[in-house]
Formats: C-alpha cells, structure tokens, sequence
C-alpha cells in the first residue's frame, strides 16, 4: 500500500481516532462483521421444529460472538432492555437506553432461530418449548463486575420475541440527591424514613424509577440496629444490609403470604415490592399501626390519586387516613447532553404549555441539545426524577377520612404547598437540565 501525506486540523484528527479506535466503534463495527459474514455465506435455515439442530447451531462462534457483543454494548451504553422482535422477512433487534428504544445491528433472519435459542440456553429455559411464554435468568461477568439479566419470551407469528432486562447493579444509583430529590423534599423525605411507622407510597407508571428510589430509602435506612426487610418479585438488586424475599407464586408464596411471615420477623422497616390488591394493602397498613415503616409502590397518574385507588381495591378510608404519611408521584425525564447543549429560543407554542404555570416564563434562557456523537445526535443523555411530593398533613387526612374525591384533595394539596409534576419538571427546564417538550411529554398537563 502507498502512504500519503494528508494535513487536517486537531479536531478532526481527533474526531477520526474517537470513530475508528473508541470501544463503541469497535462492538458496532464486529456486530455488522458477523452480519455481513453470515449474509454471504449460503448459512442454514433452522428447521423450527428440529430441536437438536438449533442446539447445534445456538453455540456456532457466529452466534455466540453476536449475543455476548450484544450484551457488551447493551451494558456500557446502559442500556435497561435488549429486544429480539422476528418478522416475516427480517428480525428487528433494539435496546431501550434513557426509556427509549433504539434500533442496533440485526442478524440476518436465516441466524435468529440459534440466536434465540442461545438465549434461552444461558437462561435455562426450555428451547423445546416455543407455544407459550416462558422466563429465565442468567448471570454474566462484563469489566469485572457481575451482570444479571432477566429473560422473559413471547410466541408471536412469525416465531418467538425474547426480551432481557438488564440488572447491571454498577448502574444503580442509591443517593437520592443523584436521583433528583433536593431541598426541602430531601429534608422532609429523610424525616419521615426516620419515623418509627407509617406508610410512604411511590406512584408513577412502568419505568419511571420507582424501583430505584426505593432502593436508595431502603440504603438509607439500613443499620446495625435496624432490621430492613423487603418482599419483591423479583429481587432485582442485593442490597447489603438488607433482609431480602422473593415472591414465589408457583408455591403459593405470594405478596400477602410473604408479608406475613415478615412481621413474625421483627422488622423495623418493610419494604413491598408492589401494592397489587387489597389484601397486600390491610396487611401493609395495619403493619405500619403496630410500629413499622413500611415502603410500597402504585400504578396511579399522581400523588392524590392513591387515595381513591385505595377505596377502589377496598380499603377502608379510615385505614388510609391513619396510616399515609407521604406520597410521591415520580417521572423521569431525559436530560440534555452536556456536550452539545446550545442556547435556543422556543416557539410560542411550546411557551403556552408553561405560562400558565410560569407567567415569566418568556424571560427564561433555553437550551437543547444540538446532537453529537456521545448522545448518538439524539442531543439527550441520561435521566433525572421529577416529583410530586404529597405529604399527608391533618387536613390532607380529614379529607380522605371523609372520602374526598380527587380534585379536592389536589386543589387542598397544592394550597398546602404540593409542588405539581410539571411545576417540578419546568424547574428543570428553568435550570437548563431539560427541555419543554420533554417535561411535557412525562407530566399530566391539567
């Protein structure tokens, strides 16, 4: 080959290294090689119903190389979620990174039937059995530390879905300042965990960090005079320090069961994975009237609304009153890259959403990211929490023992002090850690 001589700037030389030599380059570059290598090749076309064929193919190197490059990448982009979607024609495979799904290199289609199979070989699951949903769970060692992934598959027409769910404890933040709480809600949170009983509920949809912020209370609370124990299905991080018991329903061990073999364990503090019926929720209650803390988490829009999904599954208003303490309505919001954040002037519709809530909300300084490659030009690049922080004050506890409907008990919160989801979440805005329209699209705009 023949050498040039080539003149450039700093910056571009340095652009050029960072694509060609950076890890990320590396793992994209490989996962597109096997692709490539297997298109070209006449491969095979695994029989679906030839079981020991795909058991052959599931530990070729091809195959092997694609899922573990796969989880390399999934882990060091962190990435919560791989899915393996077939199609007719062609599979699809993405990962959800910071909530969202992104597209990533896919196999050919003839390669997804072992790849498939692989993955089911780690979890231990049946590759025999493709009619019905099935889970499993395996470990993995990426950069010294131990990796844990959640398999769960799903027949679908054109073959079966497989979803990892990937627990990499090194990314699980248990201070609850890097999680968002600040100030006086971080003051009166660490208060009310210090309480001898009571109840503190986290609402919010599937994935907007309720887990988490558990976890960081719970690292809180934990001590050498405090006996910390939790009922989750599944345990998802080990928490040193703290007594924790998996739900087992095959057996009959479900969230109530559990519960009450835990305060014959003489806890100090309990944590509940999930409220999920009324059962679940007297035991909860009348624990925390015997002298516990006790931790759980809703599916509910916000805060004041846990009062009614309470009466709703039957629970008495009488029992709530007496037991909430606090009630914490939680999103999670995409913050802007701090390496392409720019300074930019929104439109008026976009100022319409927060004048109402921010009359000099005109006079704000703006910013967006732009895109660079180390947010993949998405111009977003991690997440923050935003809140809805309801303490349960007397007059806040008159109304659910009257059994006060919801806007009631909304419009008494926020005279009381309540600051709103996206009240919360336009100071973000206001502080240049996020944008309009992504605080717009996690809060319940009223």
């Amino acid at each position: 080959f023949e050498i040039h001589k080539a003149v450039s700037t700093e910056e571009r030389i340095n652009a050029i290294i960072e694509k060609c030599y950076k890890e990320e380059a590396y793992v994209e570059s490989s996962l597109q090689d096997i692709v490539d290598i297997e298109a070209g090749e006449s491969g095979f076309e695994a029989d679906m119903g030839d079981v020991d064929q795909l058991l052959v193919h599931a530990n070729d190197a091809p195959v092997v190389r694609y899922v573990n490059l796969l989880l390399m990448e999934a882990v060091r982009d962190g990435a919560s979620d791989i899915h393996f979607e077939p199609g007719e024609t062609a599979c699809t495979v993405r990962l959800r990174v910071d909530g969202a799904l992104r597209p990533v290199t896919p196999p050919p289609k003839s390669l997804f039937p072992a790849i498939i199979t692989r993955i089911k070989i780690l979890a231990e699951m049946d590759i025999a059995e493709r009619r019905l949903p099935l889970d499993g769970r395996f470990k993995f060692k990426f950069s010294g530390r131990v990796v844990d992934v959640r398999v769960s598959s799903m027949p679908l027409v054109f073959g079966e879905k497989i979803v990892m769910r990937i627990l990499d404890k090194e990314s699980l933040v248990l201070d609850l300042g890097d999680i968002g709480f600040e100030g006086q809600n971080l003051k009166r949170f660490k208060e009310i965990l210090g309480m001898p009983n009571g109840v503190i509920l986290l609402t919010g949809p599937t994935g907007s960090g309720k887990t988490t912020t558990l976890y960081s209370a719970l690292n809180l609370l934990k001590s050498s005079t405090k006996n910390v124990q939790t009922v989750e299905d599944p345990v998802e991080y080990l928490v040193e320090g703290v007594n924790q018991m998996p739900v087992r329903p095959k057996i009959g061990l479900n969230f109530a069961e559990c519960l009450r073999h835990i305060l014959r364990q003489d806890p100090d503090a309990v944590m509940i994975g999930e409220i999920r019926d009324a059962e679940t929720a007297e035991i909860a209650m009348r624990a925390s009237l015997t002298g516990h803390i006790v931790l759980s988490t809703l599916h509910t829009n916000d805060a004041t609304s846990s009062f009614s999904r309470m009466r709703d599954i039957g629970i008495p208003a009488y029992l709530t009153a007496s037991t909430m303490r606090l009630i914490i309505a939680q999103r999670l919001v995409r913050k802007i890259c701090p390496n392409c954040k720019t300074e930019y002037k929104p439109d008026a519709g976009e100022l319409e959403w927060v004048k109402p809530i921010f009359p000099k909300a005109g006079s704000w300084t703006y910013y967006h990211g732009e895109g660079c490659n180390q947010c993949r030009n998405l111009g977003v690049k991690g997440r923050r929490a935003i809140f809805e922080f309801l303490e349960v004050t007397p007059s806040i506890r008159e109304l659910v023992h009257n059994e006060a409907d919801d806007m009631t008990l909304r419009k008494q919160a926020i005279e009381s002090g309540m600051e709103t989801l996206a009240e919360n979440g336009f100071k973000r805005v206001k502080e240049g850690e996020t944008t309009i329209s992504e605080a717009i699209s996690v809060c319940q705009m009223d």
